[in-house]
């Protein structure tokens, strides 16, 4: 049987120990700012991000890997083990071209390579937490197929929430609509965020008040989760900790959770997102 790598890109957001235990590949994305630029979360720590994000009067912005990229990290790969099979996990198309360029490697490839590539329809942990799970059944000597079916079984059934401090700056990268930006600053409201089925970030409802949000969206995982059913937990923020953290012991007090992990929204995702944001993911566990 052949052996299964995995591969992601830097939104993904996994934190390094667990990339150097499960012995994940990680293609980088990178970020800008005026005429620096900087690897997402490799030449500058998200702690720094956040810590300058505001003091620059030039934007953010971030650009994806290219084919190139990808196909070094392919080639490498199968130059090792010439037998290797590569699941290669991304964020949603929806929202930048990293899974096109990792498709436009594969198709590089020497055909007879066995490379799978995977749009996960998700960002920041929410792509991290498959990619876990991902390389976790790949290091229990699971197979590609085995691990595929793994995956198809988690996105049957999870979810997705986020808050963000400001919608600005999800419009300023086209993530969001204007509309939709000028309702939230107007309302003074905690929008709650979410990505569907396409990788599109929706709106799912709207609250005055961090804490007020926090509660209602215990309430939508109330809606779809049994409070007995096993669960697995990823919390993303934006240097917000200690938020993250009160999300967790509320989602703790009501659920039968039986692992969660506490990560940065890395500099690639947070040029979209800006400082504040909370992100939640729930997968069967």
């Amino acid at each position: 049987m052949s052996k299964v790598r995995v591969v992601t890109d830097s939104t993904a957001d996994i934190p390094e120990e667990i990339r150097k235990r499960l012995d994940i590949e990680v293609v980088p994305l990178k970020v800008h700012v005026g005429t620096e630029t900087y690897r997402d979360t490799g030449s500058i720590s998200p702690k720094e991000f956040y810590e300058r994000f505001g003091e620059s009067p030039q934007p953010w912005k971030s650009s994806q890997p290219t084919p190139v990229d990808f196909l070094a990290k392919y080639q490498s790969l199968t130059r090792e083990d010439p037998n290797t099979a590569i699941i290669s996990i991304h964020l949603s198309s929806a929202l930048s071209g990293t899974y096109q360029s990792a498709l436009l490697a594969k198709s590089r490839m020497d055909e007879k390579k066995d490379i799978t590539v995977i749009d996960s329809r998700k960002a920041s942990f929410g792509t991290g937490i498959r990619v876990v799970r991902a390389a976790e059944a790949a290091q229990a000597g699971k197979s590609k197929e085995e691990i595929l079916a793994l995956l198809q079984e988690l996105d049957e059934k999870s979810s997705l929430y986020f808050l963000v401090n400001s919608l600005q700056h999800l419009h300023k990268g086209g993530r969001i609509g204007k509309a939709a930006a000028v309702l939230g600053s107007l309302l003074h409201i905690k929008p709650i965020l979410s990505i569907d089925d396409e990788g599109v970030i929706t709106w799912v409802d709207k609250v005055r008040g961090h804490r007020k949000a926090m509660h209602r969206i215990l309430e939508l995982l109330l809606e779809k989760w049994s409070p007995t059913e096993p669960i697995e937990v990823g919390i993303s923020h934006g240097d917000a900790l200690h938020e993250a953290e009160k999300l967790s012991a509320l989602i703790n007090r009501h659920f039968n959770v039986k692992r969660t992990t506490f990560t940065w929204v890395g500099p690639a995702v947070g040029s979209h997102s800006g400082p504040g944001t909370v992100a939640l993911f729930v997968i069967k566990a």
